[in-house]
């Protein structure tokens, strides 16, 4: 048997690009910063997003049943630590400029690229609820560098303006 610790352990070394997933609707505006998402398919274009369940926000994103996946540029560590934290939905949304596409989402205005979504299906695995989801739009930012995390740790990837002197 695998111990949870150790699985946790192997599991910071997987490399993954930090998000902010966000959802608007009748169940109210609520947001936090997820690094298992992944493309499931281009045909229909889909996103597959995990959440804890434990999550007080769990229940607005299964009840508005969309979501937008904003993905952090190298300057939203900031944006990726107020997402995680114990503060209030409405204090999270006043850091950042958000505007929103097609499905009333929040959207993270600079963001690298979000991907705004509608939940089309709902799979509760372990402690995790699995939304599959279909994106029905894109909008992408100028940003060359993206925020993932690693080995518990933020660092940047992508290209980087070189200085003439």
């Amino acid at each position: 048997m695998i111990e949870t610790t150790d699985f946790r352990n192997a599991m910071s070394l997987l490399t993954g690009a930090v998000n902010v997933v966000t959802t608007s609707g009748a169940s109210g505006r609520y947001g936090f910063t997820a690094s298992a998402v992944c493309s499931v398919t281009d045909t229909p274009p889909t996103l597959l997003v995990c959440m804890n369940r434990a999550s007080s926000s769990h229940m607005h994103f299964v009840d508005n049943k969309i979501l937008t996946v904003n993905v952090l540029s190298a300057h939203h560590q900031h944006i990726s630590k107020v997402f995680s934290s114990k503060m209030s939905a409405e204090e999270r949304f006043e850091h950042g400029v958000w505007t929103a596409l097609e499905t009333g989402a929040p959207v993270l205005d600079d963001a690298l690229v979000s991907f705004d979504c509608q939940i089309e299906q709902i799979q509760k695995v372990g402690t995790h609820t699995i939304f599959i989801c279909r994106i029905v739009a894109i909008q992408q930012s100028q940003h060359n560098q993206g925020l993932v995390y690693f080995n518990r740790g933020y660092h940047h990837v992508g290209q980087t303006e070189l200085e003439y002197t």
